[in-house]
């Protein structure tokens, strides 16, 4: 039996991992902890096989004002709990980092991230992610597995951010700009599957899971139009217009810069894929309610 303390209580991603793991195997024992005002330390870390840490600040904010807040939570509070955890006797740590460490993407450049490229955050969300992984890297032991994830960008029911605000999108725009892009994404299932078979596996490193295939920002626009029966014009007569926006429009190149992981970076001996891109979709529901999440 495996006995796992997620950090972070009530957060997405860390509610979706654990109702997936129990709901998929009975090798597990899954607690959640508050990191709030240091709760977290009233919990004996003892008698945990494996942390997993989601607690951390999303990538919402880019007011400089927030930074020092940045760096204490996600930077300084993630190498706090890991020295905890490796003195109480854990014996993995799951830290939850981002494919944003590399860097944001901040133009229409095709860019495809491989096993040599470097980490080159472009902002304090990133750097405070990195500045985590390289403290928790300090602390690593043949007794202490640091497992690291460099996830792209997370979706789901229910999920909030770009994804499901762009699938509203879908379902109201009569036309949309028929520029093709590639871009890493991982489905929160996939990701689950992930995060359970490093726990199973004792993996200690750094990964990078996504979806088996590359998403397409006019493919996922005619999914949901297609779906609810939304009829679009796509045309590349809007195309200049994204090109030229995209020198002083970031959301533009978010949404239509290609910009991924190389596949086979992704690739493990195990399947963790088990979604398909398609089929993620489909169980997906926009409402209203998703042109603000």
């Amino acid at each position: 039996m495996y006995k796992v303390l997620i950090t972070g209580a009530g957060s997405y991603v860390g509610e979706s991992v654990r109702k997936y793991i129990l709901a998929t195997s009975n090798e597990f024992e899954i607690d959640t902890v508050d990191t709030f005002e240091d709760h977290w330390k009233e919990s004996n870390f003892s008698k945990y096989d494996v942390v997993y840490h989601v607690a951390g600040i999303a990538h919402v904010n880019a007011d400089p004002k927030m930074e020092p807040l940045y760096y204490k939570v996600n930077r300084d509070l993630t190498i706090e709990i890991a020295k905890y955890a490796k003195a109480a006797g854990v014996k993995q740590f799951i830290f939850m980092s981002s494919m944003i460490v590399f860097h944001e993407s901040q133009s229409l450049k095709t860019e495809m991230l491989t096993i040599d490229t470097k980490p080159n955050p472009n902002g304090f969300y990133g750097d405070s992610k990195l500045q985590a992984e390289i403290g928790l890297h300090e602390l690593e032991s043949p007794l202490f597995k640091v497992c690291i994830l460099r996830p792209p960008m997370i979706y789901g029911p229910n999920s909030k951010g770009n994804f499901l605000r762009l699938g509203w999108l879908a379902t109201k725009t009569p036309i949309f700009p028929n520029w093709h892009n590639q871009r890493s994404m991982l489905y929160i299932d996939n990701l689950a599957e992930f995060v359970k078979q490093a726990i199973l596996r004792g993996l200690m490193g750094t990964f990078y899971p996504q979806n088996k295939e590359l998403a397409d920002t006019v493919d996922i626009v005619r999914f949901f139009a297609k779906k609810y029966n939304h009829k679009i014009w796509f045309s590349r007569l809007f195309n200049p217009f994204v090109w030229m926006g995209s020198f002083f429009l970031q959301p533009l190149n978010k949404m239509f810069a290609s910009y991924y992981y190389d596949p086979e970076m992704s690739k493990m001996d195990f399947d963790y894929q088990l979604v398909s891109q398609e089929q993620s979709f489909d169980g997906l529901e926009i409402t209203e309610a998703n042109r603000h999440m």
